[in-house]
């Protein structure tokens, strides 16, 4: 029976899809099949399809090329909002209403294509609002899915990094792993800072990512171990 994890990060550049693009490869280097989500983003371009246009998102674009199974855009990105702000503020603008509800539809339809792994990349942080009521957070803890913490290492992300687990725990939400993901090259005490995150983190650091000007992929992947996600072929 194949994985689902729901990845988060500490905050909007904590580098989300460069680790989940990078885990898709891991898994997919070890011969197993993978799936990815995007269920809402805002900061989509307008593409030119034929006579008709329709938003994109870079980072879902990411997604499935790094996926091994085919799904149609609108499967993988069922909610694209054009402006690069918080999802309920891009929803408000166009008119458009976010549910938890009804993105968890959207990801249990996509996810009746069974895949070893599988992974659900949420909109910015973990308390990241849907609307006047929900929290993007939700979504993990309604399709009872573990979620893996992307933290961006840079000054002050001790605090952040800690505090979203500790937001993670109490939702009722397992905490499957953790990443540390160099986002500024020039951070103090850099290994200082890693370590206590390593002993106060209740979950397996899954890599050590260190600052790339290479952000493929395959780059990635070799910073990552899976081994704690799934079980490798």
């Amino acid at each position: 029976m194949g994985k689902t994890y729901f990845v988060t990060g500490t905050d909007t550049d904590a580098g989300k899809t460069v680790i989940t693009c990078g885990l898709l490869e891991a898994a997919r280097l070890t011969g197993l099949t993978t799936l990815a989500l995007k269920p809402v983003s805002a900061g989509c371009h307008q593409s030119e399809n034929g006579l008709n246009s329709a938003l994109r998102n870079q980072d879902a674009l990411a997604l499935m090329e790094a996926m091994t199974l085919s799904l149609p855009y609108e499967q993988v990105n069922p909610l694209a909002l054009e402006p690069p702000v918080a999802p309920h503020i891009a929803a408000a603008e166009a008119g458009v209403c976010i549910t938890l509800d009804r993105l968890v539809g959207y990801c249990r339809g996509a996810l009746m294509h069974k895949s070893d792994l599988a992974l659900i990349e949420g909109a910015g942080g973990w308390r990241v609002p849907l609307n006047s009521r929900e929290m993007i957070s939700g979504l993990a803890k309604a399709l009872n899915t573990p979620a893996i913490l992307v933290v961006g290492m840079k000054l002050g992300c001790i605090s952040q990094a800690l505090l979203t687990a500790e937001a993670i725990l109490r939702d009722g939400v397992k905490l499957a792993g953790w990443v540390a993901n160099q986002i500024d090259p020039g951070m103090s005490r850099y290994e200082e800072n890693f370590q206590t995150l390593k002993n106060l983190i209740p979950a397996p650091c899954l890599g050590v990512v260190p600052f790339l000007s290479d952000t493929s992929s395959g780059r990635v992947a070799g910073y990552l171990d899976i081994s704690p996600l799934v079980a490798i072929k």
